[in-house]
């Protein structure tokens, strides 16, 4: 079927590069290194990518018979830049939520996280263990995500204006400025690796957010009715648990020790 999708593909006149967008700013699914490294690749602006993203955009690059181009773009700029045909899919770190997916289309999930909150290691929210802990904390989230808005369901919660990056939001925290932010499990692993002073706390069944599927998922996003969308399930489909949790590992033991 993939060979088939991959004939009708090449006989439409399909560019022989996939142009993916990313932040490059956002580990362990994607960030910018200055080095050229055995698993990294070139941005298209200069440096170069590694992490999640990068990974499994590279199996997807690689199945379609396509070269990879990773194409460096600001988190609010994904979208209109795949709409535009800047680019050809998002391999960004990106939830399939009701509201993207009335601008954009996406495929099967290629993997799945929790939501924890980022913290110092000497803050009194370090120990806590259900979202009512965190009465009267200093927390924020990255603009326009989900993590931002499920910040609401903290009773009592001192919500603070939210952050471009994750980079910004580690600096706050260590500083004091804020008492914590949310991230999914990679990402606040991937904080704590890099910055010893910071910890984060995950959450028992019943005693942490309430997300929807969709928002516990990450997916590629392509433009509405493309036949991408299909071409990369059938290549995700192939992508065992096991190999999918193998190259988390694998990213966020490489990772930078700072952005």
């Amino acid at each position: 079927m993939l060979a088939l999708l991959l004939a009708l593909a090449a006989a439409a006149g399909v560019c022989e590069t996939l142009k993916v967008g990313m932040e490059c700013n956002y580990a362990p699914y994607n960030w910018t290194q200055s080095g050229e490294s055995e698993e990294a690749v070139a941005i298209a602006a200069g440096g170069y990518a590694d992490g999640y993203d990068v990974r499994i955009a590279k199996i997807i690059a690689q199945e379609l018979g396509r070269e990879l181009e990773i194409v460096k773009t600001e988190w609010d700029g994904l979208a209109p830049a795949l709409m535009s045909g800047k680019i050809d899919c998002i391999i960004a770190g990106m939830s399939p939520t009701e509201e993207r997916k009335v601008t954009i289309d996406f495929t099967d999930p290629y993997y799945t996280t929790e939501l924890c909150v980022v913290v110092r290691k000497d803050s009194a929210y370090a120990g806590a263990q259900s979202l009512a802990d965190f009465a009267g904390a200093k927390i924020t989230g990255q603009l326009n995500t989900f993590h931002y808005n499920v910040i609401d369901q903290i009773p009592d919660v001192s919500k603070q204006p939210a952050m471009e990056t994750f980079p910004a939001m580690m600096v706050a925290v260590t500083a004091g400025a804020i008492d914590g932010y949310i991230a999914d499990r990679p990402g606040a692993v991937s904080a704590i690796t890099s910055n010893p002073e910071l910890t984060y706390v995950s959450f028992e069944e019943g005693n942490g957010f309430e997300i929807s599927a969709d928002d516990s998922q990450i997916a590629v996003g392509v433009q509405k009715g493309s036949e991408l969308a299909g071409q990369i399930n059938a290549i995700l489909a192939e992508i065992t648990e096991e190999e999918r949790n193998a190259i988390m590992d694998a990213v966020v033991a490489a990772q930078p020790l700072s952005e």
